[in-house]
């Protein structure tokens, strides 16, 4: 029940007492005042909360497909949200991913919709430097595959190279939280 609704309710049970009692014991006025203004006002949201429901999630599809089209990785993202500590991302991949390594981010991936095989660990072999922390390209020697599908949730830790292979599948979707700082 809101707030509004909870001092309408007050109102008017103090408008059927106010005739009896509150005539006869004058000296409850301010005790049901005390009470009324207690009434528990609606919580906002903690700073840094968010929420992604499934509809807006799917309300960034047309235009991802669209850049992922357009894209030379057949890549799109979407960032959500961007915090010292993590960040979210909203990936749609059309075509395998650049092979990924970073010194100071761990990766949470949230496998939404499609498949793909994620190639973890290993060597990475004539990687670039693209930024602070971060190298992509090259090639992983060694490293495991591990079949991804919808529902699947995997942790990649930092200092460990990966790479998203499609191997076949047509689309795949996936949230990432980004850990950083480490």
């Amino acid at each position: 029940m809101g707030t509004a609704a909870i001092v309408a309710f007050h109102l008017s049970l103090a408008a059927r007492i106010r005739g009896t009692i509150l005539m006869r014991k004058p000296w409850l006025l301010p005790s049901l005042a005390m009470f009324l203004m207690s009434a528990p006002a609606e919580e906002s949201l903690p700073p840094g909360f968010d929420q992604w429901t499934n509809a807006s999630l799917k309300s960034f599809a047309a235009k991802m497909h669209e850049d992922a089209a357009h894209d030379p990785h057949h890549f799109s993202v979407e960032q959500l949200a961007d915090y010292p500590h993590d960040s979210s991302l909203w990936v749609h991949r059309e075509g395998d991913g650049a092979v990924e390594w970073h010194k100071t981010q761990a990766d949470v991936f949230f496998v939404q919709s499609g498949s793909a095989t994620l190639l973890v660990g290993g060597t990475m072999v004539n990687a670039e430097t693209v930024g602070p922390d971060e190298k992509r390209n090259g090639c992983i020697r060694g490293g495991t595959r591990i079949k991804l599908s919808p529902g699947d949730v995997v942790r990649i830790p930092p200092r460990v190279p990966h790479q998203v292979l499609l191997e076949g599948s047509h689309e795949f979707d996936y949230l990432v939280i980004k850990i950083k700082n480490y």
